[in-house]
């Protein structure tokens, strides 16, 4: 599989994942013989693709196996350091865009609700009632880009970086992602839509010259097919 590099300096890569890959192996599975990331299987992950270029490479930040868009990824470990201390200072602005189900009432909103775990699903997270363990601030905001025939097109800010957070949110608010098979199980995707329908289209960070670098990744094309 070949990723495309959006932007690329001495330390910080930026790629545009593809929906359908792995950043790292699964939780409690192991990695495959001989193999440095590689989950057992033979499933590949997006540090398989990139350590024999950049062996020191390391995760900065994740998106969801079915998520596409802009992800970074540190060259050293300097420049994990630097990155991880903006996300944590939450100095890196990014914005998602998303098909969610039904129509969506307000043309702007924030969701600033905390999330837990699902009592159900280990697999799940959960805003609301009945979400366990320790609640996590976790603050999103949204505008309603589109309206189409049972759906709405959104931009998507998170001010956080939770698991799942945009999608436990567009749950919350009975709107959630369009083909999100864990949180929307049983709503139909719309045609020509096949994998979950978020995708990270922005990210915006300081390298370490301290320059504000500004990387945007193309809509998919199943995307601009539907919202055509």
């Amino acid at each position: 599989m070949k990723i495309k590099v959006l932007y690329e300096d001495s330390n910080i890569l930026a790629i545009n994942k593809p929906s359908g890959i792995l950043v790292h192996p699964r939780e409690g599975i192991k990695p495959a013989r001989n193999a440095t990331h590689s989950v057992a299987g033979g499933e590949k992950t997006i540090l398989d693709l990139f350590f024999k270029k950049y062996p020191k490479l390391e995760i900065v930040h994740r998106l969801d196996f079915e998520t596409s868009g802009v992800m970074l990824l540190a060259k050293n470990k300097k420049a994990h350091e630097f990155l991880k201390k903006q996300f944590a200072d939450r100095e890196v602005k990014k914005i998602y865009v998303a098909i969610v189900s039904g129509s969506v009432r307000n043309d702007r909103g924030v969701i600033n609700k905390p999330i837990g775990r699902s009592p159900r699903d280990f697999r799940r997270y959960l805003s609301g009632r009945g979400a366990r363990g320790e609640m996590r601030e976790a603050i999103t905001e949204y505008r309603v880009i589109k309206r189409i025939k049972n759906f709405t097109y959104l931009e998507v800010r998170p001010k956080t970086g939770r698991t799942h957070q945009i999608r436990v949110h567009m749950k919350y608010l009975n709107h959630p992602v369009v083909c999100d098979s864990l949180y929307n199980p049983d709503s139909p995707c719309p045609k020509g839509i096949s994998r979950m329908a978020l995708h990270a289209k922005s990210i915006e960070f300081k390298n370490l010259k301290d320059k504000i670098i500004k990387v945007e990744s193309p809509l998919p094309k199943e995307f601009e097919k539907m919202l055509k």
